[in-house]
C-alpha cells in the first residue's frame, strides 16, 4: 500500500482521529468497569496525539496551509477567512 497523498483524504483522516477522541473520551465519562475505562483512555490519548500531530505538522506540509499559527483557534480561524477560489 503506498502513501496517502490526496488532501482530502487526508484531512478526513484527521476528522477521523478528532471523532475517536471525542467518542473514547465520552466512553471513558460513561462506563464504570475499570479495565473497559483504561482501554478507553488509552485509546482517547493515542488519538489525541495523532490529532495534534495532525493539526501541526501535517496541515502545514502536507496539506498546504501556509504559515504558522499559535493553536487551534488560530488555524479554525485561518481556514474560516482563507478566500475560496
Amino acid at each position: 500500500m503506498g502513501d496517502l497523498t490526496s488532501r482530502r483524504w487526508i484531512v478526513a483522516k484527521g476528522i477521523m482521529f478528532a471523532v475517536i477522541v471525542v467518542m473514547s473520551g465520552a466512553g471513558v465519562l460513561i462506563h464504570e468497569d475499570f479495565w473497559y475505562r483504561l482501554g478507553l483512555l488509552l485509546v482517547c490519548l493515542w488519538a489525541a496525539c495523532r490529532f495534534y500531530y495532525f493539526l501541526f505538522y501535517v496541515l502545514e506540509r502536507y496539506v498546504g496551509v501556509e504559515g504558522r499559527y499559535a493553536g487551534i483557534l488560530d488555524l479554525c480561524q485561518r481556514l474560516w477567512r482563507k478566500p475560496k477560489h
